[in-house]
């Protein structure tokens, strides 16, 4: 397996941060960013049941309306990589908010159903975008003891954002044409993440890659809550220099093989795992059970997304004592148990009448293993294994992997029921997931405690041949 060692007791940045008020607020306004990618995420769950009777859809039209906020996603993260470089993380996060809001609106006015797949896909870009610009950002922003929690933070914005989607979907079951206020009030946080990003200052990190020294130390004072940060923009500078250049040709270097398997792995083992069938068809999969009521089936998808919002918190308290490793591995056995469960269940003729219940308790397991795990810490290693001259661009790359993983999940897990069966299906995605679990074993290194600086320094001593 990938292993880094001890992070050095002589590393000038090596001594414990000050921990400010101020950082915490700084990320927990750019985690508004994960709660936007939740709600536009999970809202559409509870919304398809009732734009497929307006629109008198067939599965296959289901699945591309579904999907088409990843067709927007792909492109977006893609873009994100060039600009997060050139323009900087805050201003992306600020374009982010933008294009959400724009895309609330297209959804919620939509006339026909092809504006409102193009409102999708617009939301799709805002989320391409922020899906990995706001966990760079807090990660450059984060003192490396609490790095793993802040960044947390962003992935608990995200599951309270699937949460609210899920509550918005509930409540407005019997309002007429109640499913375009459940896409249209993603305007609210679009509205908070744009403003309050307004105030909060530029990665210092990118300020230096900028060779914007000055304004560096300013905004890493008034981050760090504190003047002495020589010993921090030190490293900074050092990571730098050695860096190299940051053209995507470097990515391929022998250096970045390791830290570049590790990230597009990860992206598609956690799309490939099967999470976001449940995000965007838990109501599908209760019906699938026997519940046929649509508000039972929201009300349940709503019990798995409060069990999504615990279990992430817990995992935030876990993440900078247990390690990130711990937290992977933990939570992909408990994924896979869940997945062969649930395709026992379905496989089970006597489970008829309790299927519901056990179906619930079930995909209940599963999301908690996720939100514990492999959910959070893909975005938080992601930020942590690239060098800086060339984050923006690798992480990209990883999201890039994600939301076309994710893409080809959502718009064959329909496809996959009807060819598999409802237990074939939840078997293969049981089977990918213990693979997933070798893939981790083998080549996820631990990086807690860790600057990013140390990380990526000691990573370069255990590329792949």
């Amino acid at each position: 397996m990938a292993k880094i060692s001890s992070p050095s007791q002589s590393s000038p940045s090596g001594a414990k941060h000050h921990i400010s008020g101020f950082v915490i607020v700084v990320c927990a306004i750019a985690a508004i960013g994960g709660l936007l990618f939740g709600y536009d995420t999970g809202v559409i769950s509870g919304a398809i049941l009732f734009i497929k009777q307006q629109f008198v859809l067939d599965s296959t039209m289901q699945e591309f309306t579904v999907s088409a906020v990843l067709i927007g996603a792909v492109p977006g993260a893609a873009l994100g990589g060039i600009l997060g470089d050139r323009f900087g993380r805050r201003n992306m996060i600020m374009l982010a908010a933008i294009i959400f809001g724009v895309g609330a609106l297209v959804t919620a006015l939509t006339p026909n159903l092809d504006l409102l797949i193009f409102g999708r896909i617009i939301v799709g870009v805002g989320i391409g975008i922020a899906s990995f610009i706001s966990p760079m950002y807090i990660s450059e922003v984060a003192p490396k003891s609490i790095r793993g929690t802040l960044v947390f933070l962003n992935q608990l914005a995200l599951t309270i954002g699937i949460l609210l989607a899920y509550l918005v979907d509930y409540l407005f079951i019997k309002v007429p044409d109640g499913w375009r206020w459940m896409l249209g009030l993603a305007i609210v946080p679009a509205l908070a993440l744009g403003i309050g990003m307004l105030k909060m200052p530029n990665s210092p990190r990118w300020l230096v890659m900028k060779n914007r020294g000055g304004q560096a130390r300013t905004d890493l004072s008034k981050i760090r809550g504190t003047q002495n940060v020589d010993a921090e923009l030190q490293d900074i500078h050092q990571s730098l220099a050695t860096g190299g250049s940051s053209s995507w040709a470097d990515l391929l270097k022998p250096a970045l093989r390791l830290p570049l398997v590790i990230g597009i792995g990860l992206a598609i083992f956690q799309q490939a795992t099967g999470i976001n069938t449940v995000i965007y068809y838990a109501p599908t999969i209760l019906k699938f059970s026997g519940i046929d009521s649509n508000a039972i089936s929201i009300l349940g998808t709503t019990g798995i997304g409060v069990i999504n919002v615990i279990f992430t918190i817990i995992g935030a308290w876990l993440v900078d004592r247990a390690g990130r490793r711990p937290l992977l591995l933990t939570s992909l056995s408990g994924m896979a148990i869940a997945l062969g469960l649930l395709a026992i269940a379905f496989q089970l003729p006597q489970l008829t009448s309790s299927l519901g219940l056990a179906v619930v308790l079930i995909l209940m397991l599963y999301v908690a293993s996720f939100a514990i795990g492999l959910g959070p810490v893909f975005w938080l290693l992601i930020s942590e294994i690239y060098p800086l001259h060339i984050r923006s661009k690798a992480m990209s790359v990883a999201t890039v992997a994600n939301w076309g993983a994710n893409l080809i999940v959502a718009v064959t897990f329909l496809s996959i029921v009807k060819s598999l069966g409802r237990p074939g299906a939840f078997w293969l995605y049981a089977a990918l997931t213990v693979a997933s679990v070798l893939f981790t074993y083998f080549l996820v290194p631990e990086t807690k405690g860790r600057t990013l600086e140390q990380v990526q320094e000691e990573l370069k001593n255990h590329h792949l041949h």
